[in-house]
Order: C-alpha cells, then sequence, then structure tokens
C-alpha cells in the first residue's frame, strides 16, 4: 500500500493538473494539519482516495464548528464531522480505512492559547479518549493500531526548542505501550529537504509529513 502523507506546505508537485500522473498508485492520504481545506478537497477529488486528517495549530476555521457536532452527536459517523467533502477527521479518534487502523491527535504545544493548544496534561487527556478504541481493535483485530496521525511531533524527536514547536512526551509513551509502525506528524518545517525526516523510535517509525511523503508499507514489512 502507498500512502501521501501532506502538511503544512501547498506543494506545488501535488497542487498540480498531473497529479493523477504524479500519485495514481497512491491508496489513501493522510494530512498531519495547517493545510486549507481547498487543498484537501483537490487532492480527493483528483485521487478519489479516501483522506484522513487532524487540525493543525493554524487551520482551525473549521475546528471549533466540527468539535461543538461531534459534542452534540457522539454517535454520528467521524465522516460527518468534516468540513469538506470525501475527507475524515480522525481528531482524538480511531478509524479503520483501507483495511488500516489510524488514530489522530491534532493541535501543538499552548504557546498563546489558541484554539487546538494544549499542555502536556491536556494532550493525555486527548490520549484517553483513543484508549477504548484501541483496546476494541487489539481484542477484534489483534493490534491496537497501525498509524498515529498527529500535527506536533514527538518530544526530542523532530521537534524544535522553542515552545511553540515543542513535542509532547506522552507522545513517546504512547508509542512505547501502543506500538504503531508509524507515527506520521507536520509542524516542524522543513526548509532542507535533506534534512532528518525519518526516525525509528522502539517499535515506530516517526515521519515528518511536511510538503509531502511517501509511505509505501511494502518496504517497511
Amino acid at each position: 500500500m502507498k500512502i501521501l502523507c501532506i502538511s503544512d506546505y501547498i506543494d506545488p508537485l501535488v497542487y498540480t493538473n498531473t497529479i493523477k500522473e504524479r500519485f495514481g498508485d497512491i491508496d489513501m492520504i493522510l494530512s498531519a494539519g495547517d493545510l486549507p481545506m481547498e487543498y484537501l478537497d483537490f487532492i480527493v477529488s483528483s485521487l478519489n482516495k479516501p483522506l484522513l486528517f487532524v487540525f493543525g495549530n493554524h487551520d482551525v476555521n473549521h475546528f471549533k464548528f466540527g468539535t461543538f457536532r461531534e459534542m452534540m452527536h457522539p454517535f454520528v459517523s467521524v465522516a460527518d464531522f468534516s468540513p469538506s467533502a470525501g475527507t475524515i477527521h480522525i481528531g482524538s479518534k480511531v478509524c479503520c480505512e483501507e483495511g488500516l487502523i489510524c488514530a489522530g491527535l491534532g493541535g501543538s504545544m499552548l504557546y498563546n492559547k489558541g484554539e487546538n493548544q494544549y499542555t502536556e496534561f491536556q494532550m493525555k487527556l486527548e490520549i484517553l479518549k483513543l484508549i477504548p478504541g484501541l483496546l476494541f481493535n487489539r481484542i477484534f483485530r489483534g493490534r491496537f493500531l497501525d498509524i498515529l496521525l498527529t500535527h506536533a511531533s514527538p518530544l526530542g524527536i523532530h521537534d524544535k526548542p522553542d515552545l511553540c514547536h515543542r513535542g509532547f512526551k506522552c507522545f513517546l509513551w504512547f508509542m512505547r505501550v501502543f506500538k504503531p509502525k508509524y507515527l506520521v506528524h507536520g509542524h516542524i518545517h522543513l526548509y532542507d529537504l535533506s534534512e532528518l525526516r525519518a526516525t525509528q523510535y522502539h517499535k515506530t517509525l516517526v515521519l515528518n509529513a511536511y510538503s509531502h511523503y511517501i509511505i509505501d508499507t511494502e518496504e517497511h514489512t
């Protein structure tokens, strides 16, 4: 399976009328945040593949609307909370798509009291929301999950020293306990695309999705 991962930057290699020729063999798209919904709409309508996303700390125009609807209608499919057709918001949720179990944790470290920003403790509470779904999958599918999609990075892995770009320590605990095969994050811009993008942490390959990155799951079996 090939997964197109995107975040933070509208990539001209993706946002082009040749997207089908370049990415026609993609099976699924993961968006790690801070991208306009129009960009996600373009990708979904062009490739006709499922797109799972979390919100970052800048693309929050639809964030409060989505979370309000979830609060009012807790038993409706996550697809119904997406602010655009064809995309699936998985922030603080677990879902199974194309045979892969995915979970999402959006937002960044709290730095200016903006929307979708969290303290370390608050992010731990978001993780607690995932645990029932993770346990369900462990019992009925034999594993907790395959991919954790986040906006922020884990502490000490691809993050930066400033508060805004500091990673979450609880993501390290999450990887040790639930052992996802991948953690895909955004938020950390790569101004030199030769910079470190992939880091192994225990059983999990941590990947920075900035601009775009393709996961070929057969290469990591």
